[in-house]
């Protein structure tokens, strides 16, 4: 932080220009200021994070208790910061990340879905972290700027410059972020070091041909209310949007021209947002109860027909059993490896097992045996270790009708069946089955002739909790 001041004190009192880049996050989630600070404003969450930091000069601080502090009083709804050493126990900072967050804010800012490879802001521990550098930084900055007495010189690019060139301030701060690079890396050469070297290299390349300025200007793909998130709260990243000048920063020159990109939604969150606002305000989900109807938005966003909601029968509980049986741990069971892989693993609660046995050595001799489908076969792999799962069909009718089967003949119960299989030969049949007679089994099914691997995954994200951003 000295040679920080002595920088910035040396370009004031010569009457320079200087460009200072910090590799950490100079914003969080939209959302987040309002959270802790009462305002939706970058410097009051700045202010907000200094006043909780405690960072002393031999690099003691107290960054965990503080997120665990924030996860407790201002993230109710679900921890957003996460990661820390298993030698340091704090109740409410997890080890490990939690569940994508419903609402915002959400996982990653704007700038981080853009940067290839960026981590959360909200991840303070382990490898390419800078959640906890983040924190303290921001807190260092923040003092430094209230305190200094030539403030009105000093600007925080983007939120106190606008995406533009005609700032007057002579000290410009601003987020960098040196993976945007690709560095070569010699001899004896520190990565860290020389990603460092190479960005200062690059962005003085950029000044020599009179480019630098265009780094600071509006990144082409960002919508208007973008644009506002970043200047009022999630800051932005020095380069990002401007991939056609850092690819020139590899040695290829300088280009002239830019490619105009089309006109569409690129956010994450955002697609998320608008795709269930319309589900809800298109589908009938009266006849839902709350807890259900995310999985019943999860399942009609799968496969983009709001009818869908109009065939889908369950039983009373279904959700509740199945949402339970994931947080004890419960296996669950897939016909289908597309089904498998549709599941996402960090929004299962309990690093659930997943299993699909369809490519087992044992299938296909069994199948041969029985006169039936691998898919059916692998049922019976199952039999003896189905009790408490969630059984997941997606994809073939003969898994659901043998599934009834073996239940009929004495074989131990799961928590739930989802049954989503799909075609024209038994899917409708098979379902209309479960319907009339579960066996016992809270269910949830689609009837008819649709379904699918997505719509059976989905319904287990939903399960899950992963009604979110999926980031």
């Amino acid at each position: 932080m000295r040679r920080f001041e002595h920088e910035v004190a040396s370009a004031l009192a010569a009457d320079k220009r200087l460009l200072a880049g910090f590799d950490f996050a100079f914003g969080y989630p939209t959302g987040t200021a309002e959270r802790a600070s009462g305002k939706s404003d970058w410097q009051a969450l700045w202010r907000a994070i200094a006043n909780d930091v405690q960072d002393g000069d031999d690099n003691a601080n107290n960054r965990f208790e503080m997120a665990a502090r924030w996860n407790r009083d201002y993230f109710t709804d679900g921890a957003r910061f996460w990661g820390r050493p298993h030698t340091v126990v704090l109740d409410d900072l997890a080890e490990t990340k939690p569940a994508a967050p419903s609402i915002q804010p959400f996982a990653f800012r704007m700038s981080e879905r853009h940067a290839k490879g960026a981590k959360s802001v909200w991840q303070l521990a382990y490898a390419g972290s800078v959640g906890s550098q983040s924190l303290l930084g921001i807190a260092r900055l923040s003092r430094f700027l209230d305190q200094h007495p030539h403030r009105d010189k000093i600007a925080v690019w983007p939120f106190e410059t606008g995406f533009s060139t005609g700032f007057k301030q002579p000290v410009v701060l601003a987020e960098i972020y040196p993976s945007l690079f690709t560095v070569p890396l010699g001899d004896g050469d520190v990565k860290d070091a020389a990603q460092v070297r190479h960005v200062a290299e690059a962005f003085a390349r950029f000044d020599d041909a009179g480019v630098l300025g265009a780094l600071f200007t509006r990144p082409i793909n960002l919508s208007d209310a973008e644009v506002g998130a970043a200047l009022k709260e999630e800051g932005w990243i020095l380069g990002i949007g401007h991939e056609n000048l850092t690819f020139a920063a590899e040695g290829n020159g300088v280009p002239e021209t830019t490619i105009a990109p089309l006109d569409y939604i690129r956010d994450p969150a955002e697609i998320y947002r608008q795709s269930f606002l319309t589900i809800r305000s298109e589908a009938n989900l009266d006849r839902f109860p709350n807890l259900m109807q995310p999985l019943v938005v999860r399942l009609i966003h799968a496969c983009g027909m709001v009818d869908l909601a109009d065939d889908i029968v369950f039983s009373s509980g279904a959700f509740e059993a199945g949402a339970m049986a994931l947080a004890d741990g419960a296996k669950i069971f897939c016909d289908s490896e597309m089904v498998h892989h549709g599941i996402i693993r960090r929004l299962l609660p309990a690093n659930n097992d997943v299993q699909c046995l369809l490519n087992d050595v044992r299938v296909r001799p069994l199948a041969a045996w029985n006169r039936n489908t691998r898919s059916a076969a692998q049922v019976d792999l199952w039999a003896n270790q189905m009790e408490g799962a969630v059984i997941v069909i997606g994809n073939a009718p003969t898994a659901l009708f043998r599934l009834l089967e073996i239940l009929d003949q004495g074989a131990v119960k799961p928590s739930l069946i989802l049954g989503f299989p799909v075609g024209f030969v038994g899917a409708a049949e098979s379902k209309a089955e479960l319907a009339a007679n579960s066996r016992g089994v809270p269910f949830i099914a689609v009837q008819g002739r649709r379904g699918g691997s997505a719509m059976a995954a989905a319904a287990v994200n939903a399960l899950a909790g992963g009604l979110g951003t999926n980031d």
